[in-house]
């Protein structure tokens, strides 16, 4: 009764506490946003408290009396140095590299306080997923791993912070809401036509590294055609094995939007799929949307641009491009 209690009071509290929407980075915790109730432990321990008081006074038992009342002052000590854990913390920065839709985000928050006073085991939670970290020289870093569904800007909510420290009696947790969103890629199309053939002029074919073979073997990578597997060599050394063919390195691959026939959010797929194709091989590689054009041009940079502005392509219905 007394767990249920408290988890009512704590999400009444996280409706109604600071802050009630995104704000900008860095959020330093004062003693507005910082809240303070007690554990289970800590109610079992008032409680136990409140009988020991209630016997001393009722006994004229004055030792017992005594230690009640030590007893009541480290608790109360430990509610303050609860809140003191927590009490300056700065949550400067919520980055995260992008990653296609269906995947994990690994999401790292960085913490920042005064070095002068120890910080640790503070807890951290933002969307189910859990981190304890522990401040050295003022500064720590959060690792946690959120689902993605979608491609586009994921806001990732409302971020928790806590700790139980010192003594378990009581538990001081704050919120921050970073405003800050998180890019999502595009899910690739998992098998499909092959890159487009090259357009423009040609340069120097690419060879493989230990000879002029017309083409050479190399590890199956997701997304390769069956047809492309070469199944004896394969068998001879416990892998897949895919033919290579030589491909002219200077060519300018060209990704038209246009060109592709499919519905829109699958369209999206096959160009995310075949960005990533153009630039695993190191082509330079022109991306033609509606009402922009990337490149041409090759290195992460560019895959990033490129896939960036498939991520943030409106919905089928929404406007823009048509599917």
């Amino acid at each position: 009764m007394a767990r249920g209690l408290l988890a009512g009071l704590r999400a009444r509290l996280g409706s109604l506490a600071r802050p009630r929407g995104p704000e900008a980075l860095p959020i330093t915790f004062d003693r507005r946003r910082i809240y303070v109730l007690p554990t289970r432990f800590g109610a079992f321990f008032a409680l136990l408290l409140a009988v020991m008081l209630l016997g001393a006074l009722n006994y004229n038992n004055n030792p017992a009396l005594l230690l009640a009342l030590l007893l009541a002052g480290a608790a109360n000590t430990s509610l303050f140095a609860a809140h003191l854990q927590l009490s300056g913390l700065s949550v400067v920065a919520v980055g995260a590299e992008p990653v296609p839709a269906g995947s994990s985000m690994a999401v790292r928050v960085h913490l920042r306080a005064d070095p002068a006073r120890g910080r640790h085991g503070l807890r951290l939670a933002l969307g189910g997923e859990r981190d304890v970290v522990s401040l050295a020289d003022g500064a720590g870093e959060a690792r946690l791993s959120l689902p993605t569904h979608r491609r586009g800007w994921l806001h990732p909510g409302r971020i928790t912070l806590s700790t139980t420290r010192p003594l378990g009696l009581a538990r001081a947790w704050a919120y921050a809401w970073p405003a800050q969103p998180l890019l999502v890629y595009p899910r690739p199309e998992a098998a499909g036509p092959p890159l487009p053939e090259g357009a423009g002029g040609t340069a120097q074919a690419r060879l493989h590294p230990a000879g002029d073979d017309v083409h050479h073997l190399r590890a199956y990578r997701r997304g390769d055609s069956r047809r492309a597997v070469a199944w004896k060599p394969s068998a001879r050394h416990g892998t897949l094995l895919v033919r290579e063919y030589e491909q002219p390195r200077g060519a300018d691959v060209v990704l038209d939007w246009d060109a592709v026939p499919l519905a829109h959010e699958d369209r999206i797929r096959r160009l995310a799929r075949w960005v990533d194709e153009a630039a695993r091989d190191g082509r330079r590689y022109l991306l033609r949307l509606p009402r922009q054009a990337l490149g041409p041009d090759r290195g992460g940079a560019h895959r990033h641009a490129c896939l960036r502005a498939l991520a943030l392509l409106p919905a089928d219905g929404e406007g823009g491009a048509g599917g």
